[in-house]
């Protein structure tokens, strides 16, 4: 742990810290090391300079050197000037002042976002999409470039560190939420609070989440902007006190709620956290939506304790200052309803066809056409529909959710599956034609199904009656 290292910062910084960090960290006048940044940085960097100057950290006295000050063992350690500083200021740093926050944020899934990079994701964006033409001292094989400037900058990296005792051009600059630090620690405070301000008022903003949340997979921040409630914080962003310390919902504001409001932020009820899946009921990430103890407990995070009814418990208490009961209730029966439509109809018999399959494809991931039509059909259009039930967005959960979903599945998916069964049929390999009957009787009984037997023209006569009727009367509704 970066510690200071003169003896007046070490009696402020380390016996004062647990009392004063609850409190709001304060000392008592600037540091000679911090007044001689800023005598510097003031020329050479104004902007820098009047960002700081607008942020609580200033009002505290707590400057450059406060939060740049290293050890000279530190690896990232080198000597500005004729102080012991390192460049990446890092969640170990801030939790000398803010405990509590660091803590929260430590038992989060976002402070394990680098650590998830061994994904199908990577898979695309090292090999299917990259090569390894970016060569830096720390990446001397190369690495891809769309990795260090996509999946990277978002879930973050290991920040690597130089002989120089700089970081490695190939790892920073990355404010990723999950960043691994040199000095061990988990997460960039940055990626929310943007230096130099650290302002509440940008991180309660949802434009904030939006640089991650965005983009085929998750879009979250246009479904929030399609939503009613990003339709209201719009149109009365004035009325919602972004700047107040205090920030309650149901007090301070009542106008709209952002992300923040309702995966973070203070209700009457509860304090603000800083672990955004202490109210979320499912975890969408996967190819089957599963609950976040679970989720949690793979990463073996102290989270997996709290089962997923404290979790919807807890955001039902925020939905509250808006909402009665009856239609928050309402709301999460028709959300369920939505995760359970897309399990059983398309994800769980398309896993179970997609594993079937395996025998038959080239085994190099994404070297096959349904690799990627059943990768979208999950990570993108899965994806898309149930973020978009969660969150109201009609649009998300329809046309371009369950609506491309459906398209694809029975368009492409089913087709691809019927194309491997007929060329490995009669093959002369045992293994695989065993493998193309076992696929051929399981897409066989999963069309035969009542949730696909549509498809082969086998709808039950009284449901086709029913539409012919319903049919009708929508035609003489609307015929004139």
């Amino acid at each position: 742990m970066k510690n200071p290292i003169t003896p007046l910062m070490r009696v402020l910084v380390v016996l004062f810290v647990p009392w004063w960090a609850a409190a709001g960290f304060t000392l008592p006048e600037m540091s000679p090391q911090s007044k001689a940044c800023i005598d510097c940085h003031k020329k050479e960097s104004p902007a820098i300079y009047q960002q700081w100057g607008t942020s609580k950290h200033y009002r505290g006295n707590i400057g450059c050197y406060e939060c740049h000050m290293a050890l000279p063992e530190d690896v990232d350690a080198f000597e500005h000037y004729g102080e012991t500083i390192s460049t990446i200021v890092t969640p170990k740093d801030c939790g000398r002042c803010h405990e509590a926050e660091v803590t929260e944020f430590n038992a989060s899934h976002h402070a394990k976002a680098g650590r998830i990079l061994g994904s199908l994701d990577n898979v695309l964006a090292e090999v299917v999409e990259g090569n390894k033409g970016f060569q830096t001292t720390m990446f001397p094989r190369g690495v891809s470039a769309a990795a260090v400037n996509g999946c990277w900058q978002c879930h973050g990296t290991e920040v690597k560190i130089g002989p120089d005792r700089k970081p490695d051009p190939a790892t920073w600059p990355n404010t990723g939420i999950g960043r691994i630090n040199p000095d061990g620690s988990e997460g960039s405070c940055a990626a929310c609070h943007s230096r130099h301000d650290f302002s509440a008022a940008q991180a309660r903003t949802p434009d904030t989440c939006g640089k991650c949340h965005m983009g085929p997979d998750h879009p979250q921040i246009e479904i929030y902007n399609e939503s009613k409630h990003g339709i209201a914080y719009r149109a009365n962003v004035g009325k919602m006190n972004l700047d107040n310390s205090k920030w309650i919902v149901g007090e301070d504001y009542s106008a709209a709620p952002t992300c923040a409001t309702c995966h973070m932020s203070a209700t009457k009820n509860q304090r603000v956290t800083h672990d955004v899946g202490l109210r979320i009921s499912w975890n969408n990430r996967p190819e089957i939506s599963i609950r976040p103890e679970i989720a949690d407990a793979k990463l073996g995070l102290p989270t997996q304790a709290v089962p997923w009814q404290t979790r919807r418990t807890n955001m039902v208490d925020v939905c509250l200052n808006c909402h009665n009961q009856s239609f928050t209730d309402a709301f999460y029966k028709q959300y369920d309803g939505l995760i359970d439509l897309y399990h059983e109809k398309f994800a769980k018999p398309g896993l179970a066809l997609y594993e079937a399959a395996q025998p038959l494809l080239r085994p190099a991931q994404f070297s096959n056409p349904i690799d990627f039509t059943w990768y979208e059909i999950w990570h993108h259009e899965g994806r898309r529909a149930r973020h978009g039930a969660s969150m109201m967005g009609p649009d998300y959960t329809h046309w371009h959710g369950t609506y491309e979903v459906a398209k694809h599945f029975y368009s492409k998916y089913v087709p691809e599956l019927e194309e491997l069964i007929e060329k490995h049929k009669n093959s002369s390999d045992a293994k695989k034609k065993a493998a193309a009957e076992k696929l051929a009787q399981l897409l066989d009984t999963t069309l035969n199904s009542p949730n696909h037997q549509w498809y082969l023209n086998k709808m039950s006569p009284e449901e086709k009656a029913q539409r012919d009727q319903e049919r009708k009367e929508f035609q003489e509704r609307y015929s004139k």
